[in-house]
């Protein structure tokens, strides 16, 4: 799929996070700069595996609170390359529309959900928002007059700009009763040490196509500012499932709108 790839506009010279994700996590949808991206990455944070398994932990947890609150759609920004514990898989009987930008990551959720027609694979910025949700795949596939499940997992610490306003922009879309899951790097931390190895993480992959930019606890926080937290509130996704986790330095949030 080569042509196909270079066609959709991969860039083959730079590593991407999509899917320097999936070979930490063990999938195959990658390519030899993105493994050599993971290297580094995982010498400057040797728990960055973890930190992946608790991010898609993190989100299953968003979904299945949703689902028991009577929220049957979702919107999963910056999506990935599909891997175990798909929002699909969690919620078979939802209406699911995947976004992100990478080509890989976007023909993989093609690929795999082609038969589902209560699922749709978006390729679009999220940076864009008006774009993502004017997109076929998105405005055909979900009623905004009902409440939506917005999934930010792992995604806004790749904004570089001002990512309030384009959490905003969603936020402005969704009727009352929607819910927003966000997790995202930070080395605002309690534990020196951690705060120390995701600087090195933002570090290592400076030069990638898709650098870190971390952001403070009170700056995640203010991304939701005037929504209701869900408990247990603003913490690390590790301790989502289980207070007594070791942090990984990614924060997690789900709000109601």
């Amino acid at each position: 799929m080569t042509d196909e790839f270079l066609a959709a506009g991969v860039d083959f010279e730079r590593a991407n996070a999509a899917r320097v994700y999936d070979y930490i996590l063990g999938g195959s949808h990658n390519f030899a700069v993105d493994r050599e991206q993971a290297s580094r990455t995982m010498a400057a944070y040797p728990d960055i595996a973890r930190s992946a398994q608790a991010n898609r932990a993190f989100l299953g947890a968003a979904v299945r609170w949703c689902l028991r609150e009577g929220i049957d759609q979702f919107l999963d920004l910056g999506s990935g390359v599909p891997t175990v514990g798909n929002v699909h898989e969690i919620a078979p009987r939802a209406r699911v529309a995947y976004v992100d930008f990478e080509p890989v990551a976007v023909a993989h959720a093609q690929e795999i959900t082609a038969d589902l027609p209560q699922v749709s694979v978006t390729r679009a910025d999220l940076r864009d928002p008006d774009s993502v949700l004017e997109a076929p795949g998105v405005a055909g596939l979900l009623d905004l007059s009902r409440p939506v499940g917005v999934l930010m997992v792992a995604v806004l610490h790749f904004v570089p700009d001002d990512a309030a306003a384009v959490v905003a922009r969603y936020r402005e879309a969704l009727t009352p009763g929607s819910a927003i899951a966000i997790s995202h790097n930070s080395d605002d931390q309690d534990d020196p040490a951690v705060g120390a190895a995701i600087a090195g993480v933002a570090e290592a992959m400076r030069g990638s196509a898709t650098e870190l930019t971390l952001r403070s606890r009170n700056e995640i926080a203010a991304l939701v500012a005037g929504l209701d937290l869900v408990p247990p509130g603003l913490v690390d996704v590790a301790r989502w499932p289980d207070d007594d986790a070791a942090p990984v330095g990614v924060y997690g949030l789900l709000a109601r709108n």
